[in-house]
């Protein structure tokens, strides 16, 4: 078996960092919509949502160590995801754990049976739409920033998001609707 060069393979894996990158940058959330086997750089796309849905079918796993290929740019994001130990546990073992031992990990919010996924999946995106554009992309950067930040640097940071999005024509309507027992209508201002 011919083994491809070094091009061929820094090439692939900034074109995967990329990816993962555009979805954590990404103003709006992403759902993960899972039903069968996401493994490699495929549990490292399931990790790298904001939310993960699977069925109760489903199964993870970083498999590289087993042909000699630690998964270390699927690490990046399992490791952001699931907690140390068991993030360590997937990497170091490359055993595929069942959708009940990933959402155990963090790697999923919900375990749903196959015939409710695409269902469940569309709620939670019905549910994420109708609120307030300008506060998910606001919320989201946030989020992404103060986990890179030491916790009272994150405290700081994310009070000066608040006091942004308070002064936000969104928050203010969402305040306004809320006190006139309405429904907002957002602008995404």
């Amino acid at each position: 078996m011919k083994i491809r060069g070094p091009a061929f393979f820094e090439k692939s894996f900034r074109l995967a960092a990329d990816l993962m990158l555009k979805i954590a940058h990404l103003p709006k959330p992403v759902i993960a919509e899972i039903d069968g086997l996401a493994t490699a750089a495929g549990c490292q796309l399931v990790a790298s949502c904001d939310l993960a849905i699977c069925t109760d079918s489903s199964t993870f796993c970083t498999p590289g160590v087993n042909i000699g290929l630690f998964c270390s740019t699927p690490m990046v994001a399992v490791s952001r995801a699931a907690h140390r130990k068991q993030a360590m546990e997937m990497l170091l073992t490359g055993e595929t754990i069942d959708a009940s031992t990933a959402k155990d990990f963090g790697l999923v919010n919900r375990i749903v049976p196959k015939q409710y996924l695409v269902q469940v999946v569309s709620k939670y995106a019905a549910v994420i739409a109708s609120k307030s554009p300008m506060a998910l992309r606001i919320g989201k950067e946030a989020f992404n920033r103060q986990l890179e930040l030491p916790v009272e640097a994150a405290y700081d940071y994310t009070a000066k998001v608040m006091v942004e999005n308070m002064l936000t024509q969104d928050a203010q309507e969402g305040i306004g609707a809320f006190l006139g027992k309405r429904m907002p209508e957002w602008k995404g201002e």
